[in-house]
């Protein structure tokens, strides 16, 4: 059974392309914290066995209860039992997606500056977005900066879980305590620390609550 619901808290993003051998010690040490989702980042290399990476990432999320996402690659679904999908950007036909896939699945998107982004995931029923990015960032060098007052708007269209992105550490963290958010999403913050599960401590005790 896929779970169909996001918690608040801390959302993971993860590299795929890294050394599968670093990338399975971190998380042995993240699972064992409370974390909101992760997602697996569509950035796979030549040639690599997606589908046996991705089986062995959901055999050790699904023991820990951890929903986990594809980013966009949402016809996965359709084979592995994922949990759901991180869209970067709008998806064509999304009521065709949701008929293939056949089933209830949590579904996200990338938002921005355009509040277009935002009425589309309320119109569709999305179950959070993801603000990227609220500050400089080098894995998030593709966004671009988000207004808070954007984020602010967001509460008053969307209903769903709201997530901010980019360039959050743990020292600007603290820059986003006026605003209202239901978690952050992280990614070189957590899988670059020696070690992950002390650093979520760490963002959890920051967490504006």
């Amino acid at each position: 059974m896929r779970k169909s619901t996001i918690d608040s808290g801390i959302y993971l993003i993860i590299d795929p392309s890294m050394d599968e051998e670093i990338l399975f010690s971190k998380l042995n040490s993240i699972v064992n914290e409370k974390i909101a989702a992760i997602q697996i980042w569509d950035n796979f290399k030549e040639n690599q066995n997606i589908e046996g990476l991705l089986l062995k990432i959901y055999a050790k999320t699904f023991l820990h209860n951890i929903p986990l996402l594809i980013n966009n690659r949402w016809k996965i679904l359709k084979q592995i039992p994922l949990d759901g999908i991180h869209f970067d950007e709008i998806p064509e036909n999304f009521n065709q997606i949701k008929k293939e896939i056949n089933g209830d699945f949590i579904v996200g998107i990338t938002c921005n500056n355009d509040l277009a982004k935002i009425e589309y995931a309320e119109k569709h029923q999305l179950d959070y977005i993801s603000f990227c990015s609220m500050f400089p960032s080098k894995t998030a060098n593709s966004c671009e900066l988000v207004n808070f007052e954007t984020v602010q708007k967001a509460k008053s269209i969307f209903s769903g879980k709201i997530f901010l992105a980019g360039g959050i550490d743990l020292n600007t963290i603290e820059n986003l305590d006026k605003l209202d958010y239901d978690g952050i999403a992280v990614v070189s913050g957590i899988m670059s620390a020696d070690n992950p599960s002390e650093t979520i401590k760490k963002y959890q005790q920051k967490i504006k609550k």
